[in-house]
Protein backbone atom coordinates (compact mmCIF):
# COMPACT_ATOMS: atom_id res chain seq x y z
CA UNK A 1 0.00 0.00 0.00
CA UNK A 2 1.58 3.22 -1.02
CA UNK A 3 2.33 5.83 1.44
CA UNK A 4 0.21 9.17 2.06
CA UNK A 5 1.28 12.46 1.78
CA UNK A 6 0.05 15.69 3.05
CA UNK A 7 1.05 18.73 1.72
CA UNK A 8 -0.24 22.43 1.55
CA UNK A 9 0.27 25.59 3.42
CA UNK A 10 1.34 25.96 6.61
CA UNK A 11 -1.66 25.71 9.36
CA UNK A 12 -3.93 23.57 6.65
CA UNK A 13 -4.55 20.63 9.32
CA UNK A 14 -1.39 18.84 7.79
CA UNK A 15 -0.13 17.79 11.31
CA UNK A 16 -3.56 16.72 13.12
CA UNK A 17 -5.25 15.50 10.23
CA UNK A 18 -2.17 13.18 9.39
CA UNK A 19 -1.97 11.97 12.94
CA UNK A 20 -5.61 11.03 13.44
CA UNK A 21 -5.61 9.63 9.53
CA UNK A 22 -2.85 7.20 10.68
CA UNK A 23 -4.48 6.33 13.65
CA UNK A 24 -7.71 5.63 11.48
CA UNK A 25 -5.64 3.51 9.28
CA UNK A 26 -3.42 1.59 12.16
CA UNK A 27 -0.12 3.14 9.69
CA UNK A 28 2.74 4.85 11.50
CA UNK A 29 2.43 8.55 11.75
CA UNK A 30 5.34 10.67 9.80
CA UNK A 31 5.63 14.93 10.30
CA UNK A 32 8.67 16.26 8.75
CA UNK A 33 9.30 19.18 10.49
CA UNK A 34 8.97 17.08 13.95
CA UNK A 35 12.09 14.72 12.36
CA UNK A 36 14.01 18.08 11.88
CA UNK A 37 13.41 19.66 15.51
CA UNK A 38 14.30 16.04 16.56
CA UNK A 39 17.78 15.90 14.91
CA UNK A 40 18.83 19.78 15.30
CA UNK A 41 17.66 19.36 18.94
CA UNK A 42 15.50 22.83 18.35
CA UNK A 43 12.54 24.38 17.00
CA UNK A 44 11.71 25.00 13.72
CA UNK A 45 12.11 28.89 14.09
CA UNK A 46 15.65 28.65 16.05
CA UNK A 47 16.90 27.03 12.81
CA UNK A 48 15.61 29.81 10.24
CA UNK A 49 16.57 32.70 13.15
CA UNK A 50 20.37 30.78 13.48
CA UNK A 51 20.48 29.08 10.07
CA UNK A 52 18.25 30.07 7.64
CA UNK A 53 15.77 29.29 5.08
CA UNK A 54 18.41 27.36 2.66
CA UNK A 55 20.02 25.02 5.74
CA UNK A 56 16.38 24.24 7.02
CA UNK A 57 15.18 23.16 3.64
CA UNK A 58 18.42 21.15 3.39
CA UNK A 59 17.57 20.22 6.99
CA UNK A 60 13.81 19.35 5.53
CA UNK A 61 14.96 16.83 2.36
CA UNK A 62 17.04 14.88 4.95
CA UNK A 63 13.79 14.37 7.14
CA UNK A 64 12.08 13.43 3.57
CA UNK A 65 14.31 11.08 3.00
CA UNK A 66 14.09 9.34 6.08
CA UNK A 67 9.88 9.12 5.90
CA UNK A 68 10.18 8.06 2.57
CA UNK A 69 11.64 4.80 3.95
CA UNK A 70 8.77 3.92 5.92
CA UNK A 71 6.18 1.79 3.63
CA UNK A 72 2.84 2.64 4.03
CA UNK A 73 3.40 5.87 6.42
CA UNK A 74 1.05 8.90 6.28
CA UNK A 75 3.81 12.04 6.22
CA UNK A 76 2.61 15.34 6.94
CA UNK A 77 4.90 17.30 5.38
CA UNK A 78 6.08 21.64 5.83
CA UNK A 79 4.27 24.08 4.15
CA UNK A 80 7.32 24.71 2.28
CA UNK A 81 8.43 20.95 1.62
CA UNK A 82 7.81 20.93 -2.28
CA UNK A 83 9.48 24.37 -3.26
CA UNK A 84 12.58 21.52 -2.81
CA UNK A 85 12.19 19.57 -6.28
CA UNK A 86 14.47 16.68 -4.61
CA UNK A 87 11.47 16.23 -2.24
CA UNK A 88 8.79 16.90 -4.20
CA UNK A 89 10.23 14.05 -6.55
CA UNK A 90 10.79 11.63 -3.43
CA UNK A 91 7.38 12.34 -2.36
CA UNK A 92 5.69 11.72 -4.95
CA UNK A 93 7.16 8.54 -6.49
CA UNK A 94 5.40 6.36 -3.89
CA UNK A 95 2.40 8.11 -2.53
CA UNK A 96 -1.01 9.77 -2.82
CA UNK A 97 -0.36 13.26 -2.44
CA UNK A 98 -3.25 15.22 -1.09
CA UNK A 99 -2.84 18.98 -0.45
CA UNK A 100 -4.58 20.52 2.40
CA UNK A 101 -5.70 24.13 1.40
CA UNK A 102 -7.53 26.69 3.48
CA UNK A 103 -8.94 29.88 3.43
CA UNK A 104 -6.01 32.83 4.42
CA UNK A 105 -8.20 34.51 6.92
CA UNK A 106 -8.69 31.11 8.19
CA UNK A 107 -4.99 30.50 7.95
CA UNK A 108 -4.62 33.07 10.18
CA UNK A 109 -6.72 32.52 12.49
CA UNK A 110 -4.71 29.26 13.36
CA UNK A 111 -1.59 30.33 13.35
CA UNK A 112 -0.86 30.86 17.03
CA UNK A 113 2.10 32.43 18.12
CA UNK A 114 3.62 34.62 15.07
CA UNK A 115 7.10 33.57 16.34
CA UNK A 116 7.08 29.73 15.71
CA UNK A 117 5.76 30.69 12.05
CA UNK A 118 9.51 32.80 10.42
CA UNK A 119 7.84 32.83 7.30
CA UNK A 120 5.12 35.04 8.38
CA UNK A 121 7.20 37.03 10.63
CA UNK A 122 6.55 38.19 14.40
CA UNK A 123 5.85 41.62 13.50
CA UNK A 124 3.10 43.91 12.15
CA UNK A 125 -0.01 43.12 13.18
CA UNK A 126 -2.95 40.74 12.00
CA UNK A 127 -3.28 42.61 8.77
CA UNK A 128 0.68 42.17 7.51
CA UNK A 129 0.47 38.76 8.18
CA UNK A 130 -2.77 38.29 6.68
CA UNK A 131 -0.94 40.13 2.97
CA UNK A 132 2.15 37.85 3.80
CA UNK A 133 -0.02 34.49 3.95
CA UNK A 134 -1.83 35.55 0.72
CA UNK A 135 1.44 36.27 -0.88
CA UNK A 136 3.25 33.43 0.23
CA UNK A 137 -0.17 30.98 -0.71
CA UNK A 138 -0.18 32.32 -4.16
CA UNK A 139 3.67 31.79 -4.93
CA UNK A 140 3.71 28.80 -3.89
CA UNK A 141 0.13 27.98 -5.47
CA UNK A 142 1.62 26.01 -8.62
CA UNK A 143 3.37 23.11 -6.97
CA UNK A 144 0.49 22.99 -4.55
CA UNK A 145 -1.69 22.54 -7.84
CA UNK A 146 0.80 19.45 -8.61
CA UNK A 147 -1.11 17.32 -5.70
CA UNK A 148 -3.66 15.25 -7.66
CA UNK A 149 -5.90 15.74 -4.52
CA UNK A 150 -6.80 18.67 -2.68
CA UNK A 151 -8.89 19.06 0.33
CA UNK A 152 -9.86 22.46 1.37
CA UNK A 153 -10.11 22.64 5.36
CA UNK A 154 -11.40 25.88 6.08
CA UNK A 155 -15.20 25.18 7.06
CA UNK A 156 -14.63 21.23 8.02
CA UNK A 157 -13.65 19.37 11.09
CA UNK A 158 -10.62 17.10 11.49
CA UNK A 159 -12.48 14.13 11.20
CA UNK A 160 -14.58 15.57 7.84
CA UNK A 161 -11.30 16.60 6.28
CA UNK A 162 -10.15 12.34 7.40
CA UNK A 163 -12.75 10.92 5.89
CA UNK A 164 -12.43 12.92 2.88
CA UNK A 165 -8.77 12.74 2.35
CA UNK A 166 -9.85 8.59 3.11
CA UNK A 167 -12.57 8.61 0.47
CA UNK A 168 -9.97 10.69 -2.00
CA UNK A 169 -7.15 7.99 -1.83
CA UNK A 170 -9.26 4.82 -2.26
CA UNK A 171 -10.56 6.51 -5.40
CA UNK A 172 -14.16 7.66 -4.71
Amino acid sequence: MARIILTGFMATGKTVVGRRLAAVLSRPFIDTDTLVEAKAGCKVSAIFAAEGEAAFRKRERQAVVEACRVPDAVIATGGGTLLDPDSRRLLTTDGAVVCLTADPTAILSRLGDPATRPLIGQNGNNADRLTRIRALAAERAPLYALAPYSVDTTNLTVDEVVERVRALVAGR
